[in-house]
């Protein structure tokens, strides 16, 4: 009985939009870097090659954000991600 509590702690798959295209995740938080290499698994090559990323929730709020590298973001169901590779000049 008490080991079906706790798996929901952590055991939670949810589907989430990465540049139109559904993921299923597994944990609470999502990270830059995790964004990144879901929607780049081989990622452009070039230098200063850097990332944009925004996202907003599907679900209620629609609230808006965006996400820069070592931050993370906690994940809803359907929430949506646009990963877009830009050039630091």
């Amino acid at each position: 009985m008490s080991e079906h509590e706790s798996h929901g702690e952590h055991g939670h798959d949810v589907t989430i939009i990465v540049n139109g295209q559904e993921k299923v995740w597994t944990e609470h938080e999502i990270s830059y870097e995790q964004l990144v290499d879901l929607a780049y698994p081989v990622p452009p090559t070039g230098n200063d090659i850097g990332f944009e990323i925004t996202y907003f929730d599907s679900e209620h709020e629609h609230k808006p954000g965006t996400l820069v590298a070592g931050q993370s973001v906690k994940v809803k169901k359907d929430m949506v991600f646009n990963v877009t590779p830009t050039t630091k000049s």
